[in-house]
């Protein structure tokens, strides 16, 4: 079990087609985009405060639980490892942008694991198919590279700080 505990602060809740992003100008969430028909968040989807990964945002979270929650939510969570990826900009750039996974630490009983290893396998390439056809509506190429277990998800995690 992964003793990395975490704030994540919830952007987007489960079932959502509205996208809405942290906007530190104003220190407010604003809508970005609207999903196309029939596609929604299969999760919480936000991120983890203090950090900053390649492409200039905080690190992106998926919250992988049944709870309710909304817009600015900020849960305690307990890390299950990451899908690795690479994602290439419209301008051709290639830079590093996983996606850590997360389960709330009051609802930890859903998913009780120390890896993604053992998260069931359909359940990781439905995360990763959601993440390809989401970035290939902004004009962005998505390529999971396989997934890090918890471990390498918390260094990979430190070594964004700050």
């Amino acid at each position: 079990m992964s003793k990395y505990k975490t704030f994540i602060i919830i952007e987007t809740p489960r079932g959502s087609r509205e996208k809405y992003d942290y906007d530190s100008r104003y220190g407010m969430l604003c809508l970005k985009k609207l999903l196309p028909e029939g596609m929604v968040f299969p999760f919480d989807f936000g991120f983890i405060p203090g950090t900053k990964g390649e492409d200039g945002d905080p690190l992106d979270a998926f919250v992988l639980s049944s709870l309710k929650t909304f817009p600015g939510c900020m849960i305690e969570c307990r890390l299950l490892g990451a899908i690795k990826a690479v994602q290439i900009e419209k301008d051709g750039e290639k830079i590093r942008n996983d996606r850590y996974l997360f389960t709330p630490v009051v609802t930890g009983y859903e998913w009780n694991t120390g890896c993604t290893g053992e998260l069931p396998e359909k359940l990781l390439r439905e995360l990763e198919d959601f993440f390809i056809n989401y970035n290939r509506e902004e004009g962005k190429d998505f390529r999971p590279q396989g997934f890090i277990n918890a471990k390498e998800a918390t260094k990979q995690i430190k070594k964004n700080e700050g």
